[in-house]
C-alpha cells in the first residue's frame, strides 16, 4: 500500500513538472512572438523612414528647386491682386497650387537625407539666387511688384515664361544625373506641366498684341473672353 502511494505521488510530481515545462515553453513562445513582432514593426518603421538611394544631383535639385519654386509662388501671389486678366489670375493660382506642395515634399527629402533646407528669402531679396536658370533678380521682382493691370499681366507672363524655362532646365539635369526615384518623377512632372504652361503663356502674350493697333483684342490678357488661352 505504501509502495502504491509512493508511485502515485511520483506520477503526480512528474505530471506537475511536465505541466510546468509546457507552460514555460508557451510563455517563451509568447515572449519570442512579442519580440519578433516588435522587431518587425521596427523594421517597417525603419523602411518607411529610410531616405532611400540618392546622390549629390538629387540634393542639388531639391536645394535649387525650393527657392526657385518659392519665387514662382511669390509672383503668383502678386497676380491675385495686381493682374487685370482673369486668365492670368487663374494661371497664377494653378502655379501656386502645384508648387507649394512640391516645396514641402522636397524639404522633407532634404531633412530625411540630413541636408540643409534653403531658408525662405526675406521680402523681395532674391540676389542670392538670381544666378539660377530663369530666376528673377531683385530689380525685376521690384518692378513686377509695382506694376498693375495690363502692364502687370505682360510683365508677369514674360517673366514666368523665362522662370519656367529655367525650372525645366533644372528638371532635365535631375533626370540626367539624379538617382532618387521620387525626385526623378517630380522632375518629369515639372518638365511636362511647365512646358504646357509656357505654351499657354506664350499664347496669351500673342493675343495681347491684338490686332496690331496697340489695343488688346477681346480675348487677350487684359480682358477675359471666357476661353482658356
Amino acid at each position: 500500500m505504501r509502495s502504491l502511494n509512493r508511485r502515485t505521488a511520483l506520477l503526480a510530481a512528474a505530471a506537475t513538472a511536465a505541466l510546468s515545462l509546457t507552460l514555460t515553453a508557451c510563455g517563451g513562445d509568447d515572449g519570442d512572438s512579442g519580440r519578433s513582432g516588435h522587431t518587425s514593426a521596427q523594421a517597417t518603421t525603419s523602411a518607411t523612414a529610410s531616405p532611400g538611394k540618392h546622390n549629390d544631383a538629387d540634393v542639388s535639385f531639391a536645394q535649387g528647386m525650393i527657392p526657385h519654386h518659392r519665387q514662382a509662388v511669390e509672383m503668383a501671389d502678386l497676380a491675385a491682386t495686381r493682374a487685370s486678366s482673369a486668365q492670368v489670375k487663374k494661371l497664377a493660382a494653378g502655379i501656386k497650387k502645384a508648387q507649394d506642395p512640391e516645396i514641402r515634399t522636397m524639404s522633407g527629402w532634404l531633412r530625411a537625407w540630413g541636408e540643409d533646407v534653403p531658408e525662405a528669402m526675406p521680402g523681395m531679396d532674391h540676389s542670392e539666387h538670381d544666378t539660377m536658370p530663369g530666376m528673377m533678380g531683385s530689380k525685376e521682382m521690384d518692378r513686377l511688384e509695382k506694376a498693375s493691370g495690363a502692364d502687370f499681366d505682360t510683365a508677369f507672363l514674360k517673366m514666368m515664361v523665362e522662370h519656367h524655362k529655367g525650372a525645366v532646365e533644372m528638371a532635365r539635369t535631375e533626370k540626367k544625373n539624379g538617382a532618387y526615384g521620387p525626385a526623378r518623377t517630380m522632375a518629369d512632372a515639372i518638365i511636362r506641366t511647365q512646358n504646357e504652361e509656357i505654351t499657354r503663356m506664350n499664347k496669351l502674350l500673342g493675343k495681347e498684341a491684338g490686332d496690331g493697333t496697340g489695343h488688346e483684342s477681346g480675348d487677350g490678357t487684359g480682358h477675359e473672353s471666357g476661353h482658356e488661352g
